[in-house]
């Protein structure tokens, strides 16, 4: 799955052009590497997002294209 789309799916960003728009400016990353919108995330993959005043950090822990907002949060883990 594209990173923008599960980012905009788990609800970590509302919508999807926003997530698109975070990966152009460099905001987000997969593994340490700087991802562009269109690259592709699995289960296993720690991500990086500096958006706002502190980074987040999250593994990915399902991907799914129908979630649920109750069952958003378990699509990642929150790295701390």
């Amino acid at each position: 799955m594209r990173i923008d789309k599960f980012l905009k799916n788990a609800r970590i960003i509302k919508r999807r052009t926003i997530a698109k728009e975070a990966c152009e400016q460099g905001r987000v990353s997969i593994n340490g590497k700087v991802a562009k919108p269109g690259d592709e995330v699995k289960v296993g993959d720690r991500v990086q997002i500096a958006f706002g005043t502190e980074p987040m950090n999250f593994e990915i822990l399902n991907i799914s294209d129908n979630v649920k907002k109750d069952d958003a949060l378990g699509l990642y883990k929150k790295i701390e």
